[in-house]
């Protein structure tokens, strides 16, 4: 499997589609935020989808969700005429619908789903879990690897501990939604809720709907439905944080 660049580069650059990428007829384009870039790859590779390629952008827009439509845009405009087809691999990622409107207007399908949490749950489940969980804080792989990037200092927390209970005092858990089987991560979860004043639920998902999206997206490219393989569920080589 393609290593992809360590995590504080997905949150603050991305990742570049190959530059050889325009290999015609049949190759698909993943515009995908960069925090999903592990599993993209790690599916890709256990079901051999090698006419998908994977562009992703900074992982840190979703620290300011209103700009994620125009940069999805432009990526779109850059990259669709080297490829028979772009598939957005973005849920609503807190855009208020305006990202699902864009992609309908460039003509393209994005994965469907509010956020990531829900679509690596299932949205079924998800949704289920909605009336009893409205007190509920969730992290995935990538968030609790990087949650000081994305919770502990954009907050303030860092500089400012007493803000904690002004933010979260309406929580009563973090909820990890484990993608992979690592204990390592489960220890750095289990922090989190606790620098938090938070109990702590850990809830292995694995890629959930994100795995049958993309293999959609692999099978409308080649002109049938295909089976998903999911990869093992074990540590990432190249987390750097």
């Amino acid at each position: 499997m393609a290593r992809p660049p360590a995590d504080t580069v997905l949150t603050e650059q991305g990742l570049s589609a190959p530059a050889d990428g325009d290999r015609g007829e049949g190759r698909v384009l993943l515009l995908a935020c960069g925090a999903l870039a592990h599993e993209i790859l790690a599916l890709k590779a256990a079901n051999g989808w090698n006419h998908l390629d994977l562009h992703c952008l900074p992982a840190n827009l979703h620290l300011w969700p209103d700009l994620i439509p125009d940069a999805v845009e432009t990526a779109v405009a850059r990259f669709r005429d080297r490829y028979s087809d772009v598939f957005v691999v973005y849920a609503d990622c807190g855009t208020g619908g305006r990202l699902q409107a864009r992609c309908a207007e460039l003509g393209v399908e994005m994965v469907a789903g509010p956020h990531c949490y829900a679509f690596f749950e299932g949205l079924d489940t998800f949704a289920a879990h909605a009336e009893t969980e409205i007190t509920a804080f969730y992290l995935t792989d990538f968030l609790v690897r990087q949650f000081d990037a994305f919770v502990w200092k954009p907050m303030g927390f860092d500089r400012h501990p007493e803000l904690i209970p002004m933010m979260f005092g309406n929580y009563e858990k973090l909820v990890y939604l484990a993608q992979t089987d690592d204990p390592a991560l489960d220890a750095r979860a289990a922090e989190a809720a606790r620098r938090l004043g938070l109990a702590y639920e850990r809830r292995a998902t694995g890629y959930g709907d994100l795995a049958p999206a993309l293999a959609r997206a692999a099978g409308a490219a080649t002109g049938g439905e295909l089976p998903v393989v999911s990869p093992p569920r074990k540590t990432y080589l190249d987390a750097d944080s």
